[in-house]
Parts: structure tokens; C-alpha cells; sequence
């Protein structure tokens, strides 16, 4: 087994496993997984899928995965962790666009299991920046970080433009095309309250403002100011756990009127208070199905 850690803003671990033993489960942003060798089936929630050599997973932050090992298998675990955006050097890197794009990959995966990676292409390419960043530490170590962050950020970017073009909510809403892109609106917008407005939508997606909620809630089966606000809640979980933002600024990004507002309706729909939660460090929300209220 080995480990490699940089001033520990993420994890490198590369092990050969015949079974499968249950790992100790610290509080990361998210872990990808690529499978070097080997078969077998991963299982989240109790969903299996099958893996093979080139496999691509993302494990959520959830203490329910696991691996069914058929054939002796190398998995390689990258592990972005917290501190990756926090104490960042600004000038380095834009700590708050990095977040908004790793958080939008959180929020939207769908916890089930699958390669997260749809195409050939786009899996030769992460299956390059991994080894690219293992080889990058292992002979060059400290003086790499600049280098090895470049290359996490193209694997971000590949992440989410795989997410977007296989969208989580495709197969359960029937392969409707528009409430398809109105969701990705909505949480690729979720930081700019004024777009998500009833007539701002009616403009986008060409209806009536009077049907906008009518024809969301119908799709989903969920109200379209709920689903807004428990998209803009499971933000705010990811960086009440994954960043130093104080709630003041979480409650200006993400269009709260305050603190209190934030804080009444986090409790509102989690059913704990926010110091509750950072206590407890496990995702409610983020946890849930997409629809379930």
C-alpha cells in the first residue's frame, strides 16, 4: 500500500486488495477511485454495478460503498480533502471558483453506483492525470504541488462536463429534454438568485410564468422554490464541512437574507441547527434521494 499525501490538500492511495475491507471513513470533499487492475462489482446504497480494469468511480461522502472483489485488484483512491480550499494561495489558484466547481460535481453526482466517466475519450484522459500526479510527487514531491493542483483541475473540469452531458435525473424523468436543462440551470445557477426567479425561467425555457411551477412540479414531483432551496441547503452542508466560509458569506453567495434566515431554514429542512450539524459532520441532505422530500 501506498500513500501519498501533499500539505495533505489531497490524498494519493494505491493498493492491491483480493477482498475488500471496509476502510475508516474520514470527512473528505469526495474521493475518485480508478480501477489500474482487476474485476468485480462496487455497490452503493445497496446498488451494484459492475468494475473492470479503467473504471472510473466517484465515492460520495457516504459510509455505505463497497467493492466485491473477483479478481485480485489495484485501486488507485484520490481523496480531495478539505484543506485543499482552505489557507489556499490566492494567486495560485481562484479558491472559491475551485469550490463552486468541485461542490457542483458533489451536489449533483447521484449516489449510485456506475463509471462516472461516459466516454472513452474523456477516461484515457483522467486515467493520464493520475499517473501524471503519482509520478509528478513520487520524483519530484514538495516542488510539485503547483503543478500536481493544474492537473487535479483538469480532472474537475472532465468530472463535470461528464455530469452535464449524462445528467443525474435523465433516467428517472423519463428523458425529458427541457426539465433535463432546467435542473442543470438551476444548479449551475444557484448563487445568482435573481436568474432563478419565476419570470427569469419563463424567459429561458420559452413558457408561461404561470405554468413554469406547474410544469417543474409536475416533472419532479417536488415544488420548484423546495427544490431550490434543498439544492442551495446541500451547499451549504458541503462548506459548513469542507471550508473555512463564515455563514455570513455562505448566506450573501447563496441569496439568504441573513445568518438567521440561513440558520432558521437549514434547521427547517434538516431538523437540526447548524452547530448541530458541524458537530456532527454527516451530510443530511446530501445524503437524501433527489426527490424525496
Amino acid at each position: 500500500m501506498e500513500i501519498i499525501e501533499a500539505y495533505k490538500p489531497f490524498e494519493i492511495q494505491e493498493v492491491t486488495l483480493s477482498e475488500w475491507k471496509q476502510r475508516t471513513v474520514k470527512n473528505s470533499f469526495f474521493e475518485l477511485v480508478l480501477i489500474k487492475e482487476g474485476e468485480g462489482t462496487q455497490c452503493i446504497n445497496y446498488n451494484e454495478h459492475a468494475y473492470k480494469k479503467g473504471s472510473i468511480f466517484l465515492l460520495p461522502p457516504l459510509k455505505c460503498h463497497s467493492f466485491n472483489i473477483k479478481s485480485p485488484s489495484k485501486f488507485i483512491f484520490l481523496k480531495f480533502t478539505d484543506s485543499f480550499f482552505k489557507n489556499t494561495n490566492k494567486n495560485a489558484i481562484d479558491r472559491h471558483e475551485w469550490f463552486k466547481e468541485a461542490s457542483y460535481i458533489l451536489s449533483n453526482y447521484n449516489q449510485l453506483p456506475g463509471n462516472i466517466v461516459k466516454n472513452n475519450i474523456d477516461e484515457n484522459y483522467i486515467n493520464k492525470l493520475i499517473f501524471m500526479i503519482l509520478e509528478e510527487f513520487r520524483n519530484y514531491g514538495e516542488n510539485s504541488i503547483s503543478l500536481i493542483k493544474s492537473l487535479m483541475t483538469s480532472i474537475l473540469e472532465i468530472l463535470i462536463r461528464n455530469i452535464k452531458k449524462v445528467s443525474f435525473l435523465e433516467a428517472s424523468l423519463n428523458n425529458n429534454t427541457k426539465i433535463t436543462k432546467m435542473l442543470t440551470y438551476i444548479n449551475e445557477h444557484l448563487e445568482r438568485p435573481n436568474y432563478l426567479k419565476i419570470n427569469y425561467l419563463s424567459e429561458v425555457f420559452a413558457m408561461s410564468p404561470n405554468y413554469v411551477s406547474e410544469f417543474f412540479r409536475k416533472q419532479t414531483n417536488i415544488p420548484l422554490k423546495e427544490y431550490i432551496i434543498k439544492s442551495k441547503l446541500k451547499l451549504v452542508e458541503i462548506r459548513l464541512l469542507n471550508s473555512d466560509y463564515t455563514l455570513t458569506e455562505i448566506a450573501d453567495d447563496l441569496g439568504f437574507t441573513d445568518v438567521s434566515h440561513l440558520s432558521k431554514t437549514f434547521k427547517r429542512y434538516t431538523g437540526i441547527s447548524i452547530k448541530e450539524f458541524k458537530n456532527n459532520k454527516e451530510y443530511i441532505l446530501l445524503k437524501r434521494d433527489k426527490f424525496i422530500n
